[in-house]
C-alpha cells in the first residue's frame, strides 16, 4: 500500500472497529481528568482506575485537594508509582489552580504545561478530552504503532504527534488518538503482533516477514 492509501484504511478501520472510543481514565470533570492522566504517567489506566475511587473521595476539587498533606495524597497513589513526585505535584498544582486560576483547570498548553507534574502529553489529553481542542496525545501504544504502521521514522514522540498531526484531518485527532490506544490494546500490544499479524498490519503490510522492534518513547 502506498502511504494515501494505508492512511485512509487505518484511519477507516479504526473508525469501523472504535466508532465511540471511551476516555479510559474514569473522571467527572476537567480537573479529576487532570489528576488521572497524572497519575497514569509509567502507569497503566486500570491501575489508575483503582486508585483514583479513594483519592476523590478524600478530595475531588483543587480547593479540598490543596488542604491535604503530601503525606496524605501519597499514601492513596502509591500503587501508581513515582507516588512521592506525583503526590506532591497534586498537591502543588491545586494551589497553583486557586492561587491562579480560580480554582479552574486552564484552558491553554501554556498554562497546563506550567503546572508541576503536567507535561505536553498531559496537557494534550486534557485539552483535547476535556476542553474539545485538536491535539493528539502521544503514549507509548501510539508511538509503538506509528511505527509499525509506517506514520512515521520513530525518533521521538515529539516527531511522532508531528508526523501523524500531518497524516490525519484536524477533526480526527482527538478521536483518533483514543482509537489507536484501543487498538493497540486488543489486537497490536507491545509483545505480540510485531507489525506481523494483527489485522492491519497484515493488511497493510502483507509481504512483511521480519518484526518492527519499535523504538521507545
Amino acid at each position: 500500500m502506498k502511504l494515501s492509501e494505508r492512511i485512509n484504511f487505518i484511519d477507516q478501520k479504526l473508525g469501523e472497529l472504535y466508532p465511540n472510543p471511551a476516555i479510559p481514565l474514569d473522571h467527572t470533570d476537567p480537573y479529576t481528568l487532570l489528576i488521572a492522566v497524572l497519575l497514569s504517567a509509567q502507569c497503566t489506566d486500570a491501575r489508575v482506575n483503582l486508585v483514583t475511587p479513594a483519592l476523590f473521595s478524600m478530595a475531588d476539587n483543587p480547593q479540598s485537594m490543596a488542604k491535604k498533606s503530601i503525606e496524605a495524597i501519597n499514601k492513596i497513589v502509591r500503587p501508581c508509582g513515582l507516588a512521592p513526585k506525583k503526590a506532591k505535584a497534586i498537591n502543588e498544582l491545586s494551589k497553583i489552580l486557586i492561587a491562579q486560576y480560580h480554582g479552574l483547570v486552564p484552558k491553554t498548553f501554556e498554562d497546563l504545561e506550567k503546572l508541576p507534574g503536567v507535561g505536553h502529553k498531559t496537557a494534550s489529553v486534557v485539552m483535547a478530552q476535556a476542553f474539545d481542542h485538536p491535539a493528539f496525545p502521544v503514549d507509548t501504544h501510539i508511538h509503538r504503532l506509528a511505527q509499525r504502521w509506517k506514520l512515521t521514522n520513530g525518533k521521538n514522540v515529539s516527531q511522532t504527534e508531528k508526523d501523524l498531526k500531518r497524516h490525519f484531518p484536524k477533526e480526527r485527532w482527538n478521536k483518533l488518538h483514543l482509537q489507536i490506544i484501543y487498538y493497540a490494546r486488543e489486537h497490536c500490544p507491545a509483545h505480540l503482533c510485531h507489525g506481523l499479524s494483527c489485522l492491519i498490519c497484515k493488511t497493510c503490510f502483507p509481504k512483511r516477514r521480519k518484526k518492527i522492534l519499535s523504538q521507545k518513547a
